[in-house]
């Protein structure tokens, strides 16, 4: 995605450019370095954004991971409270007998 994002800022640059080169020809060369100026600095910023994305992606992936294993923990506690929970009520029930 990232080079997609990447491919689709540069053209849309390319494209621009030889839009106003080709329609005005009246734009004189430090209008044109300042386009192409601007431009490089939204494709910066937008590999910047597609960067801080695929962080956020790894970070959501292993606070999930986090998640499941303590999801696992405590469910593995709540089975051993089940557990203890009809040992203590059978021990009850044959203490009651007598």
């Amino acid at each position: 995605m990232k080079k997609s994002v990447s491919f689709a800022v540069r053209a849309a640059v390319l494209a621009s450019v030889f839009g106003l080169v080709a329609g005005c020809s009246n734009v004189t060369k430090e209008q044109l370095a300042a386009v192409e100026a601007k431009a490089s600095e939204a494709s910066s910023k937008a590999s910047a954004a597609a960067s801080q994305a695929d962080a956020a992606g790894k970070a959501a992936a292993k606070a999930t991971e986090a998640a499941a294993a303590a999801q696992a923990a405590a469910d593995a506690a709540q089975a051993c409270c089940n557990d203890n929970k009809s040992r203590l009520d059978s021990l009850f029930e044959k203490a009651m007998r007598k």
